[in-house]
């Protein structure tokens, strides 16, 4: 397939620039992937979709307040930051930075009112577009950022008038209930329709939820920029499945349960960990890039709890992997004609096996 083939034309009102006054009260187109027949729910149905025997997988990560904008020390011009993540090395990072001056190594940008600085070393050789720079801060980095920094929204989120209200909004939705680990500069937005009860109550009817981390870097929101999928450039992205995610799934798979995996990060952290242990369910960790598309033989994805995509994106095109691309495409359309809301603040979707009568 051509990644042509993944385009569909999108209004721009439909893209979601908040988030919905309720958590769960976000709309669930629901898909049978077999059939390809739909369903129009509301998240809060959820639970009726799934039995005693289930497991919920949830990825953990926590966004952190990445973006930093300041101004260098020698011109006074205005510099911003995108941090992505620490490297082995003591104060060194990897992040991608926008400025109107050409980066240098040896240009020092100052943050936070002199609290934080960043020199420029080199290019990374990594990340595409990306720098290495050294923070240098007194304290702990983190509670800087917390005062300083800014929620790393996704580009297509553009509000005319950012303000303090909009900027504690996004501090606080743009975030799931359960985000534990600091280390994403995007959400694993699937989860952001749970709140605390909706998961007690799905624990009590006898579901039972792991959680792994997959810390989700920039490239989620990258789209494919050539014709064949095989030559794109996948991101990689650091995971961990703990023991004890790795034993709920060995559990679910003897009792006959279906893992239920919300998100398009937690498909590519338990997917990654099937092709990198034959097959087995066991603790591990390391950098993922797995690019999946079809054809693609899913080992721990029965169900799949997802938002809408961006066109022409890996997203769009791992579900297209598990339910077809057909069916997805005209799910799109549906959920375009019926109004659904896209992207990360928007509505979502569930896919699986059964969900929807003939």
């Amino acid at each position: 397939m051509l990644t042509s083939d993944f385009d569909y034309d999108l209004p721009r009102e439909l893209i979601a620039q908040h988030p919905p006054a309720q958590r769960e009260a976000a709309r669930m187109l629901v898909l049978d992937r077999v059939n390809g027949h739909r369903d129009h729910r509301i998240f809060t149905d959820l639970p009726q979709y799934l039995r005693k025997g289930d497991l919920l997988v949830l990825n953990d990560t926590r966004v952190f307040p990445a973006r930093i904008k300041g101004a260098w020390n020698d011109t006074g011009g205005r510099v911003e930051l995108l941090l992505l993540e620490p490297l082995a090395e003591a104060g060194m990072w990897e992040a991608i930075a926008g400025s109107g001056r050409p980066f240098r190594a040896g240009n020092v940008a100052v943050f936070g009112d002199g609290r934080l600085k960043a020199e420029f070393i080199s290019r990374s050789d990594r990340t595409d577009g990306a720098f290495i720079v050294r923070l240098v801060f007194d304290g702990e980095l983190q509670g800087i950022l917390d005062e300083c920094g800014e929620t790393p929204l996704p580009p297509y989120i553009s509000r005319k008038i950012p303000n303090a209200s909009t900027a504690k909004e996004d501090a606080e939705r743009y975030q799931t209930v359960y985000a534990e680990r600091v280390g994403a500069v995007a959400a694993p937005t699937a989860g952001l329709h749970f709140n605390k009860k909706m998961l007690e109550e799905i624990r009590a009817s006898g579901i039972d939820v792991a959680k792994i981390t997959l810390h989700v870097g920039p490239g989620t929101f990258r789209p494919v920029q050539v014709e064949n999928p095989d030559d794109h450039p996948m991101h990689s992205e650091r995971y961990e499945v703990p023991e004890a995610a790795a034993a709920s799934l060995r559990a679910c798979r003897a009792r006959g349960g279906r893992v239920v995996c919300v998100g398009s990060t937690t498909v590519r952290t338990l997917e990654t960990m099937a092709i990198e242990h034959d097959g087995e369910a066991v603790a591990c960790s390391g950098r993922s890039s797995l690019f999946i598309r079809e054809p693609f033989r899913f080992r721990f994805t029965d169900m799949m709890i997802t938002n809408f995509h961006l066109p022409k994106s890996t997203l769009l095109m791992m579900v297209s992997a598990l339910a077809g691309r057909e069916n997805i495409l005209a799910a799109y359309r549906d959920a375009i004609d019926q109004r659904y809301m896209f992207f990360s603040y928007g509505d979502c979707m569930l896919i699986g096996d059964g969900l929807c009568g003939d």
